[in-house]
């Protein structure tokens, strides 16, 4: 997947090192939840492949199963993230209501269960009945599709057109959790993102998505790890 200039990240296939005050650092910031954006991606980017089991259904699904769909959603999410958690009912309405439309959803969880048990299959499934979600929800027990989107965080989303090329990676909308007063999600940059792609026209751009960092498995994060942490 091409990256902006942003990211200072190796790109598959380059031998490009990572600085090594960032490598040293990572160790240490595996566990800990660190406020996390995502990484930028070229619009037209094509969606790598993967196919995972649904934890509900059991059944296999792969990304090419939604070649041709007008409109995909790949929500990277975990259970416990209250970035996650604040977006969950907004999931379900959105998936809902542009599911009429012709989206397409689809979940993925790629937190690590040594470090997250709580994040596992049987607490995705239970989460995914508790909520009502009606998407697909999989589980990435080896991350390797987490590195090959490039996610960075929990909740992280990307909108792909019919030919399965990216229009959109970015922010849900601008609410977060623990606002004062509390903001309830409007879901306004997701949904101008579709309503582009379901129209064939340029998805507006938005600030990235941000969340807590994916909690990767201890000595198997991702080059581009850390890069993306908040500072402030």
């Amino acid at each position: 997947m091409a990256l902006l200039a942003r990211s200072r990240v190796a790109l598959p296939g380059q031998r490009t090192a990572v600085a090594s005050p960032l490598v040293a650092g990572r160790r240490a910031l595996h566990v800990a939840r660190a406020k996390t954006e995502s990484v930028d991606l070229a619009p037209g980017t094509p969606a790598p492949f993967f196919e995972l089991a649904d934890v509900v259904s059991g059944k296999k699904v792969s990304i090419n199963d939604y070649k041709g769909t007008p409109a995909t959603l790949v929500m990277f999410i975990c259970n416990h993230c209250p970035y996650v958690v604040h977006l969950k009912h907004s999931f379900v309405e959105i998936a809902n209501e542009y599911g009429k439309k012709g989206l397409k959803v689809v979940a993925i969880s790629s937190n690590s269960t040594q470090t997250h048990p709580q994040d596992g299959p049987e607490k995705m499934k239970e989460d995914a009945i508790k909520y009502g979600y009606p998407f697909p929800y999989l589980f990435d027990e080896s991350q390797e599709v987490a590195k090959a989107y490039f996610a960075a965080c929990t909740p992280e989303f990307y909108v792909f057109d019919k030919d399965l090329k990216l229009t959109y990676h970015g922010q849900w909308d601008a609410t977060r959790p623990k606002q004062d007063p509390p903001h309830v999600p409007t879901a306004a940059d997701i949904r101008a993102a579709l309503d582009a792609t379901l129209a064939g026209t340029a998805a507006p751009k938005s600030r990235p998505s941000i969340g807590c960092n994916i909690k990767w498995t201890p000595g198997k994060e991702p080059e581009y790890y850390g890069a993306q942490i908040v500072k402030k």
